[in-house]
């Protein structure tokens, strides 16, 4: 593994001499812009590996995405290659539709101490819930984002993480029937500790992720990848591209349904993505993304 190459994949030529925040958010925002969240494998009829050799052959060579154990896996490979000081972290994603936590820890992210400062980077999250910038560990305290403002919450040693909500505009709400664009103002996202965890930790539960029949990654196909001013993404056969604050803090979110034809082409033009595999999409859950 080289990490010339992982850079050559997420197109960061600046400087890295130095582990400081400027670095550190230069590289993470290369990496979301420019390595998916996806679930695709599943879809493919392959296996998702956490061995780090393999996750790094399928972004940086094959260049593919990730889930959360996959991407943040790398880009804690890369900071720590770097001289970052790199924690694993385990976190309880937040089910809107159950109104509850997960029960058992199904995402990994990062903690970053930098001059005895604690920061939370997460580039395996997704969707519109994703963050763009290294998040100070704090509690209670509004930082404001592209995407939106993101807070901590701390009680009793466990860190909940959420994002104030935008009003959305849907110019097609005939494409939008199962997009929620409801009237929530925020949104809790996941909870976690600051217990240092162990990627071995995380292989039974990314085991059962892809082959549970009531998981969220089996009744969805899901590809998605921030941008410059938004993020796109791609669940089942449904193509939703939003605009984040493009008037009066509100987010267009544009949405097409594609047919089967469309999504080769797709897959490479917005994601840069060339499946190597039959892709079956899906979409039988319910559950929100965004």
């Amino acid at each position: 593994m080289d990490i010339k190459e992982y850079f050559a994949r997420i197109s960061y030529r600046g400087s890295h001499d130095k582990p400081d925040l400027e670095t550190l958010t230069e590289i993470f925002q290369h990496h979301i812009r420019a390595v998916p969240f996806e679930n695709l494998s599943i879809h493919c009829g392959e296996s998702i590996e956490l061995d780090l050799a393999a996750t790094f052959d399928k972004i940086v060579r094959k260049k593919r995405g990730g889930w959360c154990m996959e991407n943040n896996h790398l880009l804690s490979w890369a900071l720590k290659t770097l001289g970052y000081n790199v924690t694993l972290l385990g976190a309880k994603v937040y089910v809107p539709e159950h109104d509850a936590y997960a029960d058992d820890i199904d995402h990994l992210l990062l903690k970053v101490v930098l001059c005895d400062k604690p920061y939370i980077v997460d580039g395996g999250f997704g969707m519109a819930y994703q963050i763009w910038q290294p998040m100070e560990l704090t509690s209670g305290k509004d930082q404001p984002q592209i995407p939106g403002t993101f807070r901590f919450l701390e009680e009793n040693g466990t860190w909940y993480l959420e994002k104030v909500k935008r009003k959305q505009y849907v110019p097609n709400p005939s494409n939008s029937a199962a997009h929620n664009v409801d009237k929530e103002v925020c949104r809790r996202v996941y909870l976690f500790t600051l217990q240092p965890r162990d990627i071995e930790e995380f292989r039974a539960r990314n085991l059962h992720l892809q082959t549970a029949p009531d998981s969220l990654f089996v009744t969805k196909s899901i590809c998605s990848l921030q941008t410059t001013d938004g993020v796109r993404a791609l669940v089942g056969w449904k193509l939703t591209e939003i605009k984040y604050n493009y008037k009066d803090n509100m987010d267009l979110v544009e949405i097409r349904i594609l047919a089967d034809e469309e999504m080769e082409k797709t897959l490479k033009e917005k994601f840069n993505i060339t499946l190597d595999k039959k892709f079956v999409p899906i979409n039988t859950s319910r559950l929100s993304l965004f």
